[in-house]
């Protein structure tokens, strides 16, 4: 070893959806560099889970994503993720199926196990630390019972972000659990360095507890991609499988409704003013007028490369064609919701990404626009974007003091 070995870390948040995951990759691969192949990883309480491995265990997903893309190949899976939080856990814990001190006990000797084989250990929460109170296992007693410092993660800003760390604390404080320090995520970039100064400043002064990070706002790193649009939508790509790992964000979907010219005016126009190059339409599958103006818009502006793949830096749009209900004409049975054969061969012949789901075009929509994308053992290349991002902006430095 390259340091001193720190405390165990636990790296939390102030509520969901703030970035905990991809601040634990980013922690887990500068440690790696400090330390060796030897970090240890637990989350010790998880709630959506996975089957890995041939016995197909079930182990939360985050587990599987750092110990599949690191190659921790001295954890085991069962000590990584001790225990999980399926649909009516908590109904058999207060009817006492389910005992306090058998739940401690599973974490404990996992988490010894870990230690034996791990020179520097670091765990990750769920959500914000009072998460799992009910069930005597919230972040925050769970870290105070595995003797470990937490790290809390907060969406940027000021005001705001303050307010939310400032609850999370307490809790911590009321628990005897030591904050090792805050990093702050999703910051407007031209504001980093305010934040930087006005925060660090305040918990500095008023918690004793340094800023371990501003990291700037990276848009692409909450992309979904093809394939896990594919997967919300239950849908099927029927033409394109091979871009399931091309990433569309909230800000790409367009719902199509209008005639096709207007619709080709708008997407040239997306093109050559707004440099949009990754627009994802979204429109029923009964507008085959539709579907062939953007078949032959693919075919003219998408570029293919000697090796036949295409330019990702070009434009690569792609399509979701909707069966439900018409939301332009609700008196349309589905039965008749039904498109041209010929159009789809097109499509398969083009290699187009298009994609069939039975939902109408509006839900369709929605569901997208309000999709949080989350980091999976199959997305590498936003892995190792986070990774790449994230990194540069810990201070390890005080991260290990």
């Amino acid at each position: 070893m390259s340091a001193a070995a720190p405390r165990p870390l636990f790296i939390a948040a102030t509520r969901q959806h703030v970035g905990k995951t991809t601040v634990s990759l980013a922690v887990l691969s500068g440690l790696r560099k400090r330390f060796g192949d030897r970090v240890g990883f637990v989350k010790p309480v998880g709630q959506q889970h996975v089957p890995v491995g041939a016995k197909g265990i079930r182990v939360d997903k985050d587990v599987q994503l750092m110990k599949e893309y690191f190659g921790l190949n001295h954890l085991r899976y069962e000590d990584m993720s001790p225990v999980l939080v399926p649909r009516d856990y908590t109904k058999r814990f207060i009817d006492g199926e389910v005992s306090s001190d058998d739940q401690t006990s599973k974490i404990q000797d996992a988490v010894k196990r870990v230690q034996e084989t791990s020179d520097v250990l670091i765990y990750e929460g769920t959500g914000h630390v009072g998460v799992g109170a009910i069930i005597d296992a919230s972040n925050a007693d769970v870290a105070r019972r595995l003797d470990a410092d937490v790290v809390l993660v907060a969406n940027g800003g000021i005001g705001s972000a303050f307010d939310e760390l400032e609850m999370n604390r307490a809790v911590l404080k009321d628990k005897g659990v030591r904050l090792r320090g805050v990093v702050l995520n999703k910051v407007v970039p031209d504001k980093v360095e305010q934040v930087r100064d006005y925060v660090g400043r305040a918990i500095q002064e008023r918690w004793g507890v340094p800023l371990l990070g501003v990291v700037p706002d990276l848009p692409f790193l909450g992309k979904a991609t093809l394939g896990d649009l594919e997967r919300l939508l239950d849908g099927e790509l029927i033409s394109g499988r091979r871009y399931r790992d091309l990433h569309f964000g909230t800000q790409d979907l367009a719902c199509v409704t209008t005639a096709v010219r207007r619709f080709l005016r708008k997407t040239h126009f997306r093109q050559a003013e707004k440099n949009e190059t990754r627009p994802l339409f979204v429109t029923h599958c009964t507008r085959d007028d539709v579907l062939l103006a953007f078949l032959a818009y693919y075919k003219r502006s998408t570029v293919p490369l000697p090796d036949g793949v295409m330019d990702r830096d070009g434009w690569l749009g792609a399509m979701v064609l909707c069966k439900g209900e018409c939301d332009m004409d609700p008196k349309q049975s589905v039965e008749d919701n039904t498109h041209l054969p010929y159009l789809v061969d097109i499509a398969r012949a083009y290699d187009a990404p298009v994609m069939l789901t039975k939902l109408g075009t509006v839900e369709a929509t929605n569901v997208m626009a309000n999709f949080t994308a989350k980091m999976h053992v199959g997305d590498r290349s936003r892995i190792q974007a986070a990774i790449d991002h994230y990194e540069p902006h810990i201070d390890f430095e005080k991260l290990l003091g």
